[in-house]
């Protein structure tokens, strides 16, 4: 019989962690958490110090029967959950809900499901750490208290099942910040003018960029200041005015952080958060490797820490030498930034043994699984590795007053990119002409290339520049990031496109009221600070229902206003002159998952529905016909004619009534201006000139 139990998280640990231990060991799997607040309530109790009323999981009661039986047998009870705030609180909630006595419960974690790792951890069973149980304590009780006092005033304002959330209402806010800045900008003309240079003895010409003069750079903003300087350079004698080489370092990255995994594998790979963690978590569990059986080949998934275990460090430096040369080895461990706050001292995500290369266990993996283990393998590899080296040239060339540059570069030392080349790295250009000019060596003009430009506005998020984004504002923790994105989403909140994240009407409307009645829940400054608040906690230097009674009256006054000052706004469903064709009724607009709709009021009776098009009283450019509110099928919002798809006109912007005073043509509302639809006119006013 087996004399100690070891209980995890994830059935799929129970495999993994059973071969490693010997006949002495049972191992059983929790499914996650076995207690949690109550759906049904808040489940704090306000009067009585916030304490917490947590209650049996619906559906975990056969689990925990079974657990309760394997306990009650064992000498001793391991709980090996995750090693993160998380995984604490789970252990601690299984201390409870099994009643366990401290002289049989033992708490242990590993960042690696190793049989190195797991043996050790067993070896340095040490208590629950109720620091870290508080931490997740206050973080479950202040989005229970965000999404408990809030959702039902979003569902009575909106007319909808909406929610809101701690992190999830400051994401959507950053979304919907960015989308103004896109949907307010200008763009400004700006020209470039290149010149192709004929050299003695070379076919191929060398093309130069026009860089300004003695005095410094110059900006070309319009073709009249474009024309002058061509004007200055006509007869031009041109020659060389300096030769400058030199040397440029290009560090290896350092290995993955959650953040930095997420946002590498969405742009190498195209994965979401979401899936990227999904997969994640399987190589951390275990999977089947030939030869080897089930064995955890990742560690740790949930990380901000770029830390390695000394053990892990030297034997990738050992597998540098012998497989690539001593001289690619890094002289020293890289360093992180000592200031910012480290999540659990958990280590960096890597490869649990460096020799286990991706193409030797291709075979077992899937596809994507193999993808991102690779991706892994070789970052980690690379953050162990010297610096490359380039050679650089830059010339400058002279016509009258004017200088145009040229600069190339060459890789020297590959160094860490013999393993782990990034995207900005691809785009390396090399012009091998440059090694054939000298102060001596002469040119002549061949022709200019002139381009009109115009600035671009703000880039639309993506799920990697998002969480970029968050982790810089200190905004969630590597946990929170993905579950983030995928609520907001799923709500649709926020539509997702090629890659791009879009605000939807439904998104603006509720951005538009936490901003409204809840400003310090969007606030980012607030929110960050609540992340400290809880990291002081989790160092046992804040206590936890501190936080929770500093933020609980403001958050419930804030309520109990907007119930108030909020109840001008509620939704009510607005008639229209379009007859049911059933059963003669005038429709009515209804607010669905998608955004409006028409629907007729005699439901349940009749239910006729059909989209809603909204006419903005403008008139097609193209056709003569309404201008109409379209939606993409995810929900983004656009302007488009009303006979499409026999009229292809489109624009992302609302237009205008004015017509352009410049061409006569579309103007459309960017901000508080009113801009041309045409770029190349350019035309712009004021709003409120119009």
């Amino acid at each position: 019989m087996a004399k100690y139990l070891v209980i995890v998280e994830s059935p799929a640990k129970v495999k993994t962690i059973k071969k490693f231990l010997g006949a002495n060991y049972q191992v059983a799997a929790s499914n996650g958490h076995v207690r949690d607040l109550p759906k049904s309530q808040l489940g704090i109790d306000v009067e009585h110090d916030y304490e917490p009323k947590y209650i049996t999981i619906r559906g975990k009661g056969d689990i925990l029967a079974n657990l309760r039986k394997e306990a009650k047998k064992a000498d001793k009870v391991y709980l090996a959950t995750d090693p993160d705030r998380e995984g604490e609180a789970i252990s601690w909630h299984l201390s409870k809900a099994l009643k366990l006595t401290e002289e049989k419960m033992y708490r242990i974690s590993f960042n690696e499901i190793t049989q190195n790792a797991v043996k050790t951890s067993i070896k340095e069973a040490r208590d629950i750490d109720m620091d870290l149980v508080n931490a997740q304590q206050a973080r479950r009780m202040l989005d229970r208290i965000v999404g408990y006092k809030i959702s039902p005033l979003l569902w009575a304002k909106v007319k909808r099942g909406l929610s809101a959330g701690r992190v999830q209402s400051v994401a959507l806010r950053i979304i919907c910040d960015r989308e103004e800045e896109i949907n307010a900008f200008i763009p400004e003309e700006y020209w470039s003018l290149e010149a192709a240079f004929q050299l003695e003895s070379e076919k191929k010409p060398l093309i130069a960029k026009f860089h300004g003069d003695s005095n410094g750079k110059i900006n070309i903003n319009s073709k009249e200041e474009m024309d002058e300087i061509l004007k200055k350079l006509e007869n031009a004698e041109f020659k060389i005015a300096s030769i400058k080489k030199g040397e440029r370092i290009k560090k290896a990255p350092l290995p993955f952080t959650t953040s930095t995994l997420q946002q590498e594998a969405s742009k190498k790979l195209n994965f979401s958060t979401q899936k990227t963690m999904r997969l994640a978590q399987q190589l951390y569990e275990g999977v089947d490797i030939k030869g080897s059986g089930t064995v955890g080949i990742i560690t740790y998934l949930r990380t901000d820490s770029t830390r390695i275990a000394e053990e892990a460090d030297l034997a990738a430096r050992e597998y540098i030498k012998d497989n690539y040369g001593l001289e690619y080895v890094a002289d020293e461990e890289k360093k992180t930034n000592k200031g910012k706050k480290i999540q659990d001292a958990h280590e960096a995500i890597r490869p649990t043994d460096i020799s286990r290369l991706p193409i030797d266990i291709k075979e077992s993996l899937s596809r994507d699984q193999y993808r991102l283990y690779q991706l892994i393998w070789k970052r980690f590899a690379a953050s162990r590795m010297q610096a490359a080296k380039y050679e650089t040239i830059t010339i400058k060339i002279q016509g009258n007053s004017y200088i145009f540059v040229v600069s190339t570069s060459k890789i020297a030392f590959d160094g860490f990119m013999s393993v782990y080349i990034q995207e900005e790295d691809e785009k390396e250009e090399t012009n091998t002409l440059l090694g054939n000019v000298d102060e001596n060596t002469s040119l002549s003009l061949k022709e200019f290339d002139t381009k009109q430009h115009f600035t671009q506005p703000p880039a639309h998020y993506t799920e990697a520049t998002l969480v970029k984004t968050l982790e810089e504002l200190g905004i969630g923790r590597p946990s929170t990031y993905s579950p983030t994105i995928t609520t907001i989403i799923a709500r649709r909140y926020v539509a997702k496109e090629n890659k791009n994240l879009y605000v939807t009407e439904l998104g603006e409307v509720v951005n538009s009221i936490m901003k409204t009645a809840f400003p310090s829940i969007v606030d980012v400054n607030f929110t960050a600070n609540l992340e400290m608040l809880l990291d002081k906690v989790e160092e046992g230097n804040v206590n936890w229902k501190t936080v929770i009674s500093n933020f609980y009256p403001d958050l419930e006054e804030a309520v109990q206003n907007a119930l108030l000052q909020l109840g001008e706004y509620k939704i009510e469903d607005e008639v229209t002159d379009v007859v049911c064709e059933e059963c003669g009724r005038n429709m009515v607009i209804k607010y669905g998952p998608h955004g409006r709709f028409l629907a007729c009021p005699g439901f349940p009776d009749c239910r006729n529905t059909k989209p809603y098009l909204e006419k903005i009283g403008v008139e097609c450019p193209k056709c003569k016909k309404d201008i109409v509110l379209r939606k993409t099928k995810k929900g983004r919002k656009y302007y488009g004619c009303e006979d499409n798809p026999n009229c292809d006109f489109m624009s992302w912007q609302k237009p205008s009534k004015v017509p352009c005073k410049q061409c006569g043509g579309l103007l459309v509302e960017k901000g508080s201006k009113l801009v041309c639809i045409d770029e190349q006119c350019g035309y712009v006013q004021d709003k409120k000139d119009a």
